[in-house]
This record gives C-alpha cells, sequence and structure tokens, in this order.
C-alpha cells in the first residue's frame, strides 16, 4: 500500500538508552576471543545496551519523549496524538500509552494508543500519526518506539544474545503549510510470521497461571516458547526478496532516484545484511548508515536510535532529503521519502537507575 502525508513535518528526533553495557568482546563466557572477533566482523556489534529489571521499553520512551519535548520547546499539553509502538507493553490492559498520556502531561483531547509492531514499526507509527494529523483538527504527534529485546532472549543462545539491544526512541511531528509531501510504501506476508516469534505470552498459548501448579515438562515447555525463536536464514533471505523491491518502490513513488536521497538510515538489523542491502539497492557507503557497532539492533527504536545517535549535526544545518525504512517480523516492511530539517539536534540520552517509572 502507497501514502502521502502532506501538510506534515519531521520536527525532532531523540532516543534513550540504559546505562547497562554489554560486550561479548570483553566477557568471554558464551564465546571465545576468537569467535567473538569473528561474530564482531560479521554483525558489526561490539556492545549492546541491557535494561535492568525495572525498566520498561515505556521508560525509556518517556524520557525520550520529555528530552524530545524539552528540546523543541512545545508544551505537552499541546501534543494531539501519541502512538506507541512496541512489542514489549507494560501491561495486557490498560494500553501502555494511556499511562504515558498522564506521565506526559498531554491534554485529556490528545489520542493515545498502542501498535504492537516490530522492526517495521518506526515507519508505520510516522505513517499513522501524519496521516491523523492531515485529517483532523491535531497540530502535534509524538511516536515513541521502544523495546526490551534482550528480555526475549534464551539464556545462552549464541545466535540471538551477541545481537539485541535494548533503547527506546520519539519522534516529533507537526502541522506545517508548506511541508514537503512525505512518501509511505508498507507491506506485509503473514506467511513468515513463525520465522521471528515469541510463541507464548499472547491468548493462544497463554502463560497466565492455573490454579494448579504446572507439571515440570509443561513448565520448561513455557519458558522455551516465551523466548524468542529466530530462523536466521530464512529472514536474510526474506530481507534480500523483499527489501529491495520496497526501496524501488519508494523512490518511484516518491519520484526520486537514489543520486537524490541525502540519507538512507534502515532498520539496523546487522552490518553484514545491510552491506548486502546497500549493494542491491546501489547506495554510495557515505549516504548508507550503519550504527551497529555500540547498541545492536534494538528492534523498533532502531532508526530514530540510529539518526540520533550519528546525524545530529547533518539535520540540524539544513534540509535532508531522507530514505527510511524498517523491515522484519510479520513479515512486514515499510519505507519512507521525507525531507527532514533543519531540526534540533537529535541526540542519545542515558537514563540511570533510578529514573522514575511509568506507574499509572
Amino acid at each position: 500500500m502507497k501514502a502521502i502525508i502532506e501538510g506534515v513535518r519531521i520536527a525532532g528526533f531523540r532516543a534513550a538508552v540504559p546505562p547497562h553495557r554489554h560486550s561479548f568482546l570483553e566477557d568471554h563466557s558464551l564465546f571465545t576471543a576468537e569467535e567473538a572477533e569473528k561474530l564482531f566482523a560479521t554483525t558489526g556489534v561490539y556492545e549492546r545496551r541491557i535494561a535492568p529489571p525495572h525498566i520498561c521499553a515505556s521508560d525509556m520512551c518517556v524520557a525520550a519523549a520529555e528530552g524530545l519535548l524539552a528540546q523543541l520547546g512545545w508544551d505537552p499539553a499541546s501534543v494531539d496524538v501519541l502512538v506507541f509502538v512496541s512489542q514489549d507493553p507494560d501491561y495486557n490492559v490498560p494500553a501502555t500509552s494511556c499511562v504515558m498520556q498522564k506521565r506526559l502531561g498531554l491534554a485529556t483531547g490528545a489520542a493515545c494508543f498502542d501498535v504492537n509492531l516490530g522492526c517495521s514499526g518506526f515507519v508505520y507509527g510516522l505513517w499513522m500519526a501524519g496521516r491523523l494529523l492531515g485529517g483532523s483538527t491535531g497540530r502535534r504527534a509524538i511516536v515513541l518506539c521502544g523495546d526490551t529485546s534482550s528480555r526475549h532472549l534464551v539464556p545462552g543462545d549464541r545466535s540471538t544474545l551477541p545481537l539485541f539491544g535494548d533503547a527506546g526512541g520519539a519522534v516529533a511531528l507537526e502541522v506545517s503549510q508548506g511541508a514537503a509531501p512525505i512518501h509511505v510504501v508498507v507491506g506485509t506476508d503473514g506467511g513468515g510470521a513463525k520465522n521471528i516469534w515469541v510463541k507464548a505470552g499472547g491468548r493462544r498459548n497463554s502463560l497466565v497461571p492455573s490454579r494448579e501448579p504446572w507439571p515440570a515438562d509443561k513448565q520448561e515447555q513455557m519458558f522455551t516458547d516465551s523466548r524468542l525463536s529466530l530462523n536466521g536464514a530464512e529472514v536474510f533471505a526474506f530481507t534480500l526478496r523483499a527489501v529491495p523491491p520496497l526501496i524501488r518502490e519508494a523512490l518511484e513513488f516518491a519520484g526520486v532516484g537514489v543520486e537524490d536521497i541525502d540519507l538512507c538510515v534502515m532498520h539496523q538489523a546487522n552490518a553484514f545484511m545491510l552491506e548486502h542491502l546497500r549493494k542491491k539497492t546501489k547506495f554510495p557507503p557515505e549516504k548508507f548508515l550503519v550504527d551497529m557497532h555500540d547498541f545492536g539492533n534494538t528492534s523498533s527504536a532502531s532508526i530514530p536510535l540510529a539518526v540520533s545517535h550519528r546525524l545530529g549535526e547533518a539535520l540540524s544545518t539544513g534540509t535532508r532529503k531522507m530514505l527510511l525504512a524498517g523491515f522484519g517480523v510479520g513479515w512486514s516492511w515499510g519505507a519512507i521519502v521525507a525531507d527532514v530539517g533543519p531540526i534540533p539536534a537529535p541526540a542519545v540520552q542515558e537514563i540511570p537507575d533510578d529514573f522514575p517509572l511509568l506507574t499509572p
């Protein structure tokens, strides 16, 4: 599906990460030094940020939102739409965005809702918020994307533990006459759902305990099923099959070519995959952002995190035509072509362990 967001501009980016760092290049409990070096060469991940047990994705997103609102000088009550994109809500009920509304000080007339998407979630969230502003009395929106992916991993899983980290990101949108149109392309193929999934935890395979204790074999099965299962070969094949056509379609829809794009930021999956995509889509290295080294794969937060970490100077000093693309769990994918800047310099903030938690 294709869509155009008109009369809305991207006003700012910000990201937040926990202070705790972990690197398998320094911790050899799972890999030898030689294995860790080879892994680093492939994934591009030197270290990841790991949220402590009491910090949720929502807390990192709230920190990013508070920092962004202060940076923009926006009164929180002026924000009309809040979209929280995450696979890690605080509660089954209510929607985490409702609790965020109170914490951030948004007006009670604001529209707030959650979206359960992963790697493509940033694109979907921005598209939904932009279209809501374009078809309503709303003037400002905040899209928050975050996951605590490290909590989904099986202890000792050598294929996932070195790759995934935790982060939260925020992007601000604002109605602006004369803003360049934002072009969006999205798609879905549920045939790949089982290639990146956490089987248990919803209603199909519930983790809600019964009055009687589970037998040992049931307990062990639920422990495994509540962790991430990832088929790396299928993920790689899907990415090379789906993403290059997505990029071509987005560029064609926007009426531009690779040569017209100043900066391309894709979901930060792993360095090896990103390099393959860069070559397939014919982006020169200087236009194509790879930012795996310090944070790893942070799911829905990876695009705003990469932008905030690496593009502060570029976006604060002029207008850049950007292509932003997310792809993965679902299968789900999406791309945006937008003019961004000048905006306040995007930045990454580190939240302390005693950061006030998001509570009702």
